[in-house]
């Protein structure tokens, strides 16, 4: 072929294909930490994990029964120390210490994510009506949730526990009946929250173009209010969860909790192991409670980062802080204006501003 008929060629190019990224879920929440409060959350996420994959694996981890104290045949002895056959040991009523331990994780795990969703599904949307429609019925609402709030925690869980449980022993009642008592406790948080976010809100310009199209309550509330009044509840919710392990242990402790042949529960197990202190066997009672403080410890931590990198006010304050240090040497080093970013421009004309307003005032004094 010729070069005019190559240049007379329709030039042909290749499809472009644009591959998708697919991110990792969490990664960006992950990258916007750093230093000591990425080892937080790392320590944090670890901790959950390992309590979660327990909790879910248990049957397949644990070495005996919840309630099994003998095997083959053989009863197992009380109270024996740790040992290749019983890791942790053995308690008062000869159940091995190590699995009534990886049983508890399941308890706790189910408790805790009964309760969350339930305190969710009942406090969000009666805060998002009480603070969107207002009037007499916001008053009755925040009435009723200040007075449950006024409540001691405790002294409401065990209430509330013993009119569900209505004397069931079973696995499922005792697990009901525990999650629903710690519901009672989480619900006005999440009201609260909810409720005076969406008072803040709701006479924004996008509600009001809402509310012009004749967009409905219902929409309004669910559709354009929500996603902008549940920005800080990742956060409570991972608080709530450690927390509602600690009174899970206290409702169990206090002999309000579950059956312990139906599941096994850290808080029943600290209560029988309180008379083996006196007698030096530590096994009975250190692991149950080194469980709920890891536990707790981990969602702790958790919460607390989310609460660092989702706080604009927090990230406000990090971002600026590197620019004050930056400004502050550049004006000592009369450095031009031009080479400073604009955040450090801002800085310097507040600084200047600030100079001024305070010398006007010296002459005016004097």
């Amino acid at each position: 072929m010729t070069a005019p008929e190559l240049a007379n060629e329709p030039l042909v190019m290749p499809p472009v294909t644009t591959a998708k990224r697919r991110r990792i879920p969490g990664l960006r929440l992950f990258t916007m930490t750093a230093g000591l409060q990425r080892v937080t959350l790392i320590v944090g996420l670890g901790l959950v994990a390992v309590f979660v994959f327990v909790a879910i694996f248990a049957p397949l981890i644990a070495p005996y029964g919840l309630a099994q104290n003998s095997s083959d045949g053989v009863a197992f002895v009380a109270q024996q120390p740790p040992s290749g056959q019983h890791w942790f040991g053995t308690s008062v009523r000869s159940e091995d210490v190590l699995s009534r331990v990886i049983f508890g994780a399941r308890t706790a795990l189910f408790v805790i994510a009964i309760s969350l969703v339930m305190s969710l599904v009942v406090g969000v949307p009666l805060g998002l009506v009480s603070g969107y429609i207002g009037r007499a019925l916001d008053r009755v609402l925040v009435l009723f949730m200040d007075a449950i709030y006024a409540f001691p925690t405790l002294l409401l869980a065990i209430v509330v526990s013993i009119v569900v449980a209505g004397g069931q022993s079973s696995s499922f009642g005792g697990v009901l009946s525990a999650a629903v008592a710690i519901t009672a406790i989480y619900v006005p948080q999440y009201f609260r929250v909810v409720r005076n976010a969406t008072v803040a809100v709701k006479n924004e310009p996008y509600v009001d173009a809402a509310r012009v199209t004749g967009a409905s309550t219902t929409r309004i509330m669910f559709r354009h209010i929500l996603a902008n009044v549940t920005q800080s509840l990742p956060v409570i919710v991972t608080l709530n969860a450690g927390d509602a392990i600690l009174t899970l242990a206290a409702l169990g402790f206090l002999g309000f909790g579950i059956e312990p042949t139906q599941a096994a529960e850290w808080g029943y197990d600290l209560n029988k192991a309180l008379s083996d202190v006196s007698n030096g066997i530590w096994w009975t009672g250190i692991f149950p409670g080194t469980a709920i403080v890891l536990v707790v410890l981990g969602l702790t931590l958790v919460g607390e980062s989310l609460n660092e990198v989702l706080n604009p006010l927090l990230r406000t304050r990090r971002a600026l802080a590197p620019a004050t240090v930056a400004s502050d040497t550049a004006i000592e080093k009369n450095v031009p204006a031009t080479e400073l970013t604009a955040a450090e421009l801002d800085l310097r004309e507040s600084d200047s501003a600030a100079d001024e307003d305070s010398s006007a005032g010296e002459g005016v004094s004097q």
